[in-house]
């Protein structure tokens, strides 16, 4: 038996019909719906990170398969198992993994599955690296890959590195999908963490202008007076 088939047999065994239930609506699965089509087995992502870990071996070939079926729990764990190999290989694998990616962004098509890679991933690799995929990524019709856009920055961000995030955010900011809004407003507010004084100048600026949702996001952290007067300004 092939190592593909053993781990699609280990999620299978895994799977919690009553929690898929409720992951089919949480992640809005419906028609219609930014989820639509998406098919899940009820798998915890820390179950999920185990079964990732006995198939590290898998090649990029068998990751592409899990990558591109209905089953979201198979296109995590491939991401996961990604993510474990970045960790551990070549810079020549890093650009590999890093292509590979890109290449099948529109695998990665929901935002828990964005949100658990890009950073690890995209961000990672272009730590010391030229940026300018991202803002074409930032202006994608695709919602996935605006997302890795701004998501993939937290790696930044770790770094104190905000230039890009705030660039970023501001391309952003005329975007009509909330889960853009959201991850916007979650960008923000770690850099807040880090420099509060980098966050509230760019929210003098930008504060108008946001959507409101990434503007409470942003401002999730701060004192509540400041938090009353920033959304005056919302």
């Amino acid at each position: 038996m092939s190592q593909l088939t053993q781990l699609r047999r280990d999620l299978k065994k895994a799977a919690n019909p009553k929690q898929a239930a409720i992951l089919q609506r949480f992640f809005k699965t419906g028609q219609g719906q930014y989820g639509e089509g998406d098919v899940f087995l009820g798998i915890k992502v820390p179950r999920q990170r185990e079964i990732a870990s006995k198939y590290f071996g898998l090649s990029l070939a068998e990751i592409k398969k899990l990558l591109q079926s209905k089953i979201h729990e198979q296109r995590l764990v491939a991401l996961l198992i990604m993510v474990a190999k970045f960790n551990q290989v070549t810079e020549a694998e890093k650009k590999r993994l890093f292509k590979f990616y890109l290449a099948n962004s529109q695998w990665i098509n929901n935002w828990d599955l964005v949100d658990l890679s890009a950073p690890s991933i995209v961000g990672q690799y272009l730590l010391k690296r030229p940026r300018q995929v991202l803002y074409r990524l930032a202006k994608s019709k695709n919602l996935w890959e605006r997302r890795i856009a701004i998501v993939a920055t937290y790696s930044f961000i770790r770094q104190n590195q905000f230039g890009d995030t705030l660039r970023i955010v501001t391309l952003l900011l005329g975007d009509q999908q909330d889960l853009i809004h959201k991850a916007a407003g979650w960008m923000l507010r770690e850099v807040g963490k880090r420099d509060q004084v980098v966050l509230e100048k760019f929210l003098q600026k930008y504060a108008s202008q946001m959507p409101r949702t990434t503007l409470r996001y942003a401002i999730e952290r701060l004192p509540e007076k400041k938090r009353q007067r920033y959304l005056k300004l919302g």
